[in-house]
C-alpha cells in the first residue's frame, strides 16, 4: 500500500512539474500571442471564423506539424535535421507508386460511366501505400542516424548532404512528371472529413492524426525512459554518457522518428492533394524548425514539448492564413515568418539569460507587495 501510494504521489509531482513547466515557458507566450490573432482576424475578418476557413487552416498545418513532431525530437537532443521536406516529398512518392494508376504494378484498366478506358488500383493495396510512405520516411531518418551516430557527421552537414539526395531521388524517380491517378479510398484519408455533433465545423482526418500523434508524442517524451534520454542527451552530451546513457542508440532513434513523422506527414499531404510532385514540400524543413523554435524549444537542446511545436505550427498557419485574408502581397509573408522565428529565438536567449530571471523576480515581487515599491521611491526622493 505504501508503495502504491509513493508511487501515485511521485506521478502527481512530475505531472504538476511537466504542467508547470508549460505554463511557465515560451510555450504560453506563444499561446496568448496566437489567441489574439485569433480574436484580431475574428474581429478584422468576416471569413476567418467561417467553418470552409476554419478546416482549411487546421488541416494545412497537420502534415507540417506532425512532420514538426520528429523535428522537435532531434532538437531538443541538440540536433537538426534539415531532410524534413525532401524526405516528406520521396516519401509521398513511394506511397504514390503502389496506388497510382499511372505507376503501380497493380493497376488495372477500367471503363468509366463516360467510356473512357482508365487504369486503376484496388483498395486492398491502399494500406502497402501507406507503409511504404511511413517505411521510406524511417529508413532515410535511420540513414541521417547512422551517419550522425556513428560516422561522427555533424547532423547539420549529414542531414544537409540527405536534403539533395532525397530531392535527387524524387526528380529522378519521377523523370520530372507527377504521380497521378490514385485510388478514392486513399485520397479520402487526405480529404476526409469527421461531422462533429452540434456544431457546423468538420474536422479533417488528417488533423485526427496529427491529434493522435501528438498525444503519443507528448507520452513518449515525458513518461518513457527514452524520452528522459532525449532531454538529458540535449541537455549535456557529455554528462549523458558519464550516466550510462548510449548517446549513439538516443541519436538513432531521435533520427529515425524524425524521419518517420516526416513520412506520414509526406503520406497525408499526398492523399490531401492527390497527386504527388517531385517538387512538393519545398522549403517545409524551414517550417517543421520553425514550428519547433516558437514552440518554445531551446536552439541548445535539452528543452522543449510537442505542444508547444503544435502551437508554433498553428501559430505560423494563423499567420499566413490571416495575411491572406487582409490582403498582404504573397511575397511579404517569408519575410513576416522569418521575423516571427528570429523574435522566439530571442526571447529563448533572454528567457535563459539569468538577468531577465532576476528582473520578472524582482518585478513580480514588486506586484505582490507594493509598499517595498513606495518605500524605495521614497528613498530616492
Amino acid at each position: 500500500m505504501n508503495t502504491q501510494r509513493s508511487t501515485v504521489s511521485t506521478n502527481r509531482q512530475v505531472s504538476r512539474l511537466w504542467l508547470r513547466s508549460i505554463i511557465s515557458g515560451q510555450e504560453a507566450g506563444v499561446f496568448v500571442i496566437l489567441v489574439l490573432m485569433c480574436v484580431y482576424l475574428w474581429r478584422s475578418t468576416d471569413t476567418f471564423t467561417g467553418p470552409q476557413n476554419v478546416s482549411n487552416v487546421i488541416l494545412a498545418f497537420s502534415w507540417i506539424a506532425i512532420a514538426a513532431f520528429g523535428q522537435s525530437l532531434v532538437i531538443i537532443a541538440g540536433g537538426i535535421d534539415l531532410s524534413t521536406g525532401s524526405v516528406m516529398a520521396l516519401s509521398g512518392l513511394a506511397a504514390a507508386y503502389f496506388i497510382s494508376g499511372d505507376q503501380s504494378p497493380w493497376a488495372v484498366k477500367t471503363i468509366t460511366e463516360t467510356g473512357r478506358e482508365i487504369m486503376v488500383v484496388d483498395s486492398q493495396y491502399v494500406p502497402v501505400a501507406l507503409l511504404a510512405g511511413c517505411a521510406m520516411g524511417a529508413f532515410i531518418g535511420l540513414v541521417n542516424g547512422l551517419l550522425v551516430a556513428r560516422g561522427g557527421l555533424p547532423p547539420f552537414i549529414a542531414t544537409l548532404g540527405m536534403m539533395s539526395i532525397a530531392r535527387g531521388v524524387c526528380y529522378g524517380w519521377a523523370k520530372g512528371w507527377p504521380f497521378r491517378g490514385f485510388n478514392s479510398d486513399f485520397r479520402e484519408i487526405g480529404q476526409g472529413e469527421l461531422e462533429l455533433p452540434f456544431v457546423d465545423y468538420n474536422l479533417p482526418y488528417p488533423t485526427i492524426i496529427m491529434i493522435i500523434i501528438v498525444v503519443v508524442m507528448t507520452i513518449f517524451l515525458s513518461r518513457t525512459i527514452w524520452g528522459y534520454r532525449i532531454y538529458a542527451l540535449g541537455g549535456n552530451e557529455q554528462a549523458a554518457q558519464l550516466s550510462g546513457i548510449n548517446t549513439r542508440r538516443v541519436k538513432l532513434l531521435a533520427f529515425t522518428l524524425s524521419g518517420l513523422m516526416a513520412g506520414i506527414g509526406g503520406t497525408l499531404m499526398t492523399a490531401r492533394l492527390g497527386v504527388a510532385m517531385p517538387t512538393a514540400a519545398q522549403g517545409y524543413e524551414l517550417d517543421a524548425i520553425a514550428a519547433v523554435f516558437i514552440g518554445g524549444a531551446s536552439v541548445k537542446g535539452g528543452k522543449g514539448t510537442m505542444i508547444g511545436t503544435l502551437i508554433g505550427a498553428a501559430t505560423m498557419q494563423v499567420l499566413r492564413n490571416g495575411m491572406n485574408l487582409r490582403g498582404v502581397d504573397a511575397y511579404w509573408q517569408p519575410a513576416a515568418i522569418g521575423f516571427v522565428i528570429i523574435m522566439a529565438i530571442v526571447l529563448d536567449r533572454a528567457r535563459q539569460d539569468p538577468r531577465t530571471g532576476a528582473f520578472f523576480k524582482k518585478l513580480f515581487r514588486l506586484a505582490r507587495h507594493p509598499r517595498i515599491f513606495l518605500k524605495s521611491s521614497e528613498a530616492l526622493r
